[in-house]
Parts: structure tokens; C-alpha cells; sequence
């Protein structure tokens, strides 16, 4: 599943009645391979998208394939003379209102691979994992990754 807008994303599957067809496709064995926004809806919602919200989804409910929520694109720089909160400010604001969940910060060039009830992370960089009353910390591939699968 591509990239492009979350919501717009969302609105098109909960529209064409795709979120449970694909659910069930997927838990009967059929590989899912997302990226961008298509990583967000393997997520339990899209809550953790970067993107604008063009358009209303008739819900922030997505596929639910894995029981922890994906900033896709994640980014720790703060450009010269920008002002605003950083993708870390924003995500811990998520965290703070939904505290039993993980968030992982997955960068450029990197993916998870889930298979046979196994995650691992694919890529040269490291992943950044937030947690409520935890410090923010980073993992690299190699590194167990299986804890957000529980």
C-alpha cells in the first residue's frame, strides 16, 4: 500500500469498505507491504501521520495489523528558524493522551518486517521508540524489536 495523504488514505478504504477486507486478506496470510502512509494504516489508527488532514475519514480506525503506531519519515532535526514543535514535541503530546501505546520514530530508508509472530527492523538507521514515562531511546536492526508486537 503507497504514500500520499493518510487521510485522504483512510477515507478511501473506510468508503470502499476495504479496512476489514484487507484485515482478514492479511491475518489469512497475505503479505502486506506498506510505506508512508501505507505504513500508518497497518497501525491500530492514523493518529501518528504527519500529514494534513484534507479530508475526513469516516474514522481514524485503520487495519490494526500491529498493536503499536508508526511516525513514518521520522525526523529529529529542527530547521534554522523554525519555531514549531518538533515531530518528538508532537509525539509526545500523542503519548501523553493515549500513555498504553507505543510510538516508533521509523526514518528514511528504513522498514519493519513482521512475519511468523517476529518483527525486526531493516535498515542503516535507527528507529527512535516512545513510550509515556519513558525517556525516548533508539534502536538499530538487530536490535529486539518484539516487545511492540505485544
Amino acid at each position: 500500500m503507497g504514500g500520499g495523504n493518510t487521510f485522504h488514505l483512510v477515507h478511501q478504504l473506510h468508503a470502499n469498505n476495504l479496512i476489514e477486507a484487507i484485515h482478514e486478506k492479511v491475518q489469512g496470510g497475505t503479505p502486506f507491504v506498506g510505506w508512508s502512509a501505507g505504513s500508518n494504516v497497518a497501525c491500530p489508527s492514523l493518529r501518528t501521520t504527519n500529514d494534513m488532514p484534507i479530508i475526513e475519514p469516516a474514522s481514524f480506525d485503520v487495519l490494526n495489523l500491529v498493536p503499536f503506531q508508526i511516525n513514518p519519515h521520522y525526523l529529529d532535526a529542527n530547521p534554522d528558524g523554525h519555531a514549531g514543535e518538533t515531530r518528538e514535541a508532537r509525539i509526545e503530546e500523542f503519548i501523553y493522551i493515549n500513555p498504553n501505546l507505543y510510538v516508533a520514530g521509523l526514518r528514511e530508508g528504513c522498514m519493519f518486517k513482521v512475519e511468523n509472530g517476529k518483527m525486526e527492523h531493516i535498515g542503516s538507521r535507527t528507529c527512535r521508540i516512545f513510550k509515556k514515562d519513558m525517556e525516548p531511546y533508539e534502536l538499530k536492526s538487530g536490535d529486539d524489536f518484539n516487545f511492540l508486537l505485544k
